[in-house]
């Protein structure tokens, strides 16, 4: 059997999803298990409802969460009509869980609230599609994940428990497979032992899509996306980026690692554990070859460059001009813990330390409080971190040229640069 991902490029008009029944019938008669994202900027969108409800601007908030369901609704008129009305009312029972909690006042915190009304994002959208497979002869069943994926309650980036959660792949999704050939269900999300909604991190889909083809045993793991295959950068940034017909799970998980948005970093491990190759393929073009992900050896690769934008550069001094020792490390790594941050750079001198993060003021500021009880902070936004794996020095002294440089790291194999976003 095969694992499939469709992300959310890919079901994001209707002419892309009127081409899935194409997709799949290349691959008629064999199990499919089928991951599909939120369409489109649905999880944007729901993100911004979440902050405005979080901020206390409730009419604002359902007003955004009503578009988003006059979008969905729309879809549906296009798409299904004998099983129209089915499919609004599970639309309607989805979109009630948010409209119940954005009738209420926030007492909990933000993550907790943004997983509640995030997640519903990718059941609006793989009930549109379960309904339209259906509709177009492709018998499925549809899947709530959260019934399947156990996770704990780190909201916003909850760890899954494999144990319970490979009893219910076996008990829910298996017998599915066999009696009905496919079934729909949904990335990103799981359910904590109360029935809370839970998310596994931004592209957090590639990841379910990975756990899933393990618990499966899956021949492979295919992620379709609007690209040919893997690119060695972001083709909007950078025209000439070329693509990658083959590459090993380390240099996936390396890519991953320093931000490349291609691979969730957490997706390649369940598949490393069993072998299984993942291919990266285009919807658009499902003749094209894509790029293969294996356990092999590659050679002669590309430049591969890494853009971050919007990050924070923080500097912490010992108060009292100490060392910085294992122990100020120690407790410098807690903190990391407690908040959920994955510094993205980070140096360190005799007495000081130099980061660089992502801007997330809701996590940023209770790190630099909690920090400031055994350092002096020193905090600046509008940088840029580049990345570049494999890299070359006219390359990299074309990317940098006339541009300040705040803090770089280098060894043979990668540079990281962290750039003043306004020069």
């Amino acid at each position: 059997m095969k694992v499939f991902k469709f992300g959310g490029a890919s079901v994001n008009t209707i002419e892309r999803i009127q081409n899935l029944p194409t997709i799949l019938a290349r691959f008629s008669g064999q199990p499919l298990l089928i991951v599909v994202s939120a369409m489109g900027k649905t999880t944007n969108a729901l993100e911004k409802v979440a902050e405005a409800f979080y901020a206390g601007h409730q009419q604002e908030a359902l007003e955004m969460f009503r578009q988003v369901k006059r979008t969905h609704d729309d879809l549906v008129k296009y798409l299904i009509v004998h099983n129209a009305l089915a499919t609004e009312r599970m639309l309607n029972d989805i979109y009630t869980e948010v409209e119940w909690l954005l009738h209420d006042k926030p007492v909990r915190d933000y993550d907790y609230y943004y997983d509640q009304i995030v997640c519903v994002g990718e059941l609006i959208s793989t009930t549109i599609i379960s309904a339209f497979l259906a509709e177009s002869g492709i018998d499925n069943s549809w899947v709530d994940v959260r019934d399947v994926f156990r996770t704990d309650d780190n909201f916003r980036d909850a760890n899954i428990d494999l144990v319970y959660t490979a009893t219910q792949t076996k008990e829910i999704i298996e017998p599915l497979l066999t009696d009905q050939g496919i079934v729909i269900t949904q990335g990103f999300i799981g359910s904590t032992d109360e029935n809370e909604s839970t998310t596994l991190g931004r592209e957090g889909s590639d990841y379910t899509a990975a756990v899933f083809a393990n618990l499966l045993d899956a021949d492979s793991l295919t992620i379709w996306k609007d690209v040919e295959g893997v690119m060695n950068a972001d083709p909007k940034a950078f025209p000439s980026a070329e693509i990658i017909r083959e590459l090993n799970y380390d240099e996936v998980i390396e890519m991953a690692f320093y931000g490349a948005q291609v691979i969730h970093p957490k997706t390649i491990k369940p598949l490393q554990n069993k072998s299984i190759p993942l291919l990266v393929k285009c919807f658009l073009n499902a003749d094209l070859p894509g790029t293969i992900i294996h356990n092999s050896s590659v050679k002669g690769l590309p430049p591969i460059i890494v853009v971050k934008s919007d990050q924070v550069f923080i500097e912490l001094h010992t108060k009292d001009f100490s060392f910085i020792g294992d122990e100020p490390m120690s407790n410098l790594y807690a903190l990391f813990g407690q908040w959920h941050i994955k510094p993205n750079l980070i140096q360190s001198g005799a007495v000081s330390v130099q980061l660089c993060m992502d801007n997330k003021p809701e996590k940023l500021e209770k790190f630099a409080a909690a920090a400031a009880a055994a350092f002096d902070v020193d905090l600046e936004k509008g940088f840029t971190l580049l990345s570049i794996r494999h890299y070359k020095k006219e390359l990299l002294e074309g990317m940098t040229a006339g541009k300040k440089i705040r803090l770089l790291q280098q060894t043979p194999e990668i540079v990281q640069v962290l750039l003043n976003s306004n020069n």
